[in-house]
């Protein structure tokens, strides 16, 4: 089944968006990117500030937070409001929110990678990096509103 920019119908809601996702593999690694990359980014946001999945303090390398003007404790509370407005930003346009997030990741990933031992962690967030970037791609097709003159325009010189 050929992809098409048609958002999420108002008029047939979850169900149809359920419907759309088991007979086209693509709209489904959409949704499933995007829930992902809602959903993760607020909890870890939220997560900052009660630190109940770990001290995300001791993630930062040592050379940052002597750059900082501020505590660690602080660098990670706005960390955490970042990611809270990147959830909700991917929410509402993952087309151009995913770039961001993917550029997110990456000063994650220089951070990590410049403080020995958490060279793990950093691939991790590499692959979530990648994710953004393919959550990005798709959303060019399925981002509600985006893209529907240049889908009519493709499909109208392919004919």
């Amino acid at each position: 089944m050929a992809a098409t920019s048609i958002p999420v119908p108002a008029d047939g809601g979850i169900s149809r968006a359920l419907h759309r996702a088991r007979v086209e593999p693509a709209y489904a690694a959409f949704l499933t990117l995007l829930a992902g990359f809602v959903v993760l980014p607020i909890v870890f946001g939220l997560d900052k500030f009660t630190n109940l999945l770990t001290n995300w303090e001791g993630y930062l390398a040592p050379w940052l937070v002597a750059l900082l003007p501020f505590s660690a404790h602080t660098a990670m509370l706005i960390v955490g409001v970042v990611e809270i407005v990147a959830g909700i930003l991917i929410a509402i346009k993952p087309r151009y929110a995913a770039y961001v997030v993917a550029f997110w990741l990456a000063g994650i990933i220089i951070n990590l990678l410049t403080y020995s031992g958490f060279y793990d962690v950093a691939l991790r967030d590499f692959g979530l990096l990648v994710a953004a970037l393919a959550l990005a791609q798709l959303a060019r097709t399925y981002d509600h509103g985006s893209g529907r003159q240049d889908h009519a325009n493709a499909e109208n010189r392919s004919r």
